[in-house]
């Protein structure tokens, strides 16, 4: 189906309360966030992308998934892919179980905006198996579970699927967001994401994230 970008709706509060044996939506209490926390200034982005450890990457041997639990219950019902949509998206509506049933998303990787969140991904923004192979093969699992589901830095952020499909587990040498725009602020989630879980960088890595970081105003 042909995707049609739309305009993001004016913030407002809705409230749906549908007939006796149909379930409650429960709205926002607020204008979501579009940003992630803990995204650094250009300065100390600078400052932290000269303290990370430049070292080749390991293999992917033994990678998966699977050991880095994720998409865990965050609070009642509502697990870590149902908290970033409330938080990234505008007049989200969900349902008791959580799931969104309503609002819109703008995904500042492509620009554009949706109106269902089966058209989202949340994105790592230090991919998984990225991590991996640049010392999380290490950790233990609970060490990994908290770097898949970390809400309190950048490293989760809500994007149009296909985007982030194509990203896959890619550094910046290799990808960057659609938008020139976007690419000083991906950089500075990259890095505080890397320097935070003390993850090693590749010299192309650095050198791309440098040049990222060079498109600050």
């Amino acid at each position: 189906m042909l995707r049609v970008p739309t305009p993001s709706p004016r913030p407002r509060l809705v409230l749906a309360v549908l007939s006796l044996g149909l379930l409650l939506t429960v709205p926002m209490a607020a204008p979501a966030s579009a940003t992630p926390p803990g995204i650094v200034s250009v300065g100390l982005a600078q400052t932290q992308l000269n303290e990370l450890t430049v070292a080749p990457e390991t293999s992917s041997s033994g990678y998966s998934r699977s050991l880095f639990p994720h998409w865990i219950t965050i609070s009642g019902a509502c697990n870590t892919r149902e908290t970033v949509l409330r938080r990234d998206g505008t007049n989200v509506v969900v349902n008791s179980s959580c799931a969104a049933t309503g609002g819109s998303w703008f995904s500042p990787y492509d620009g554009r905006t949706w109106n269902s969140a089966s058209d989202v991904d949340i994105d790592h923004i230090v991919p998984l198996a990225e991590a991996w192979r640049s010392g999380a093969a290490s950790w233990s699992t609970d060490t990994r579970r908290g770097f898949a589901n970390d809400l309190s830095r950048p490293q989760l952020i809500a994007v149009t699927d296909d985007v982030n499909q194509a990203k896959g587990d890619k550094d910046p040498a290799s990808w960057k967001p659609p938008l020139a725009s976007y690419h000083c602020t991906y950089s500075r989630m990259w890095i505080a994401t890397k320097h935070h879980w003390n993850l090693t960088v590749q010299a192309s890595e650095k050198t791309a994230l440098q040049n990222m970081l060079g498109t600050c105003s």
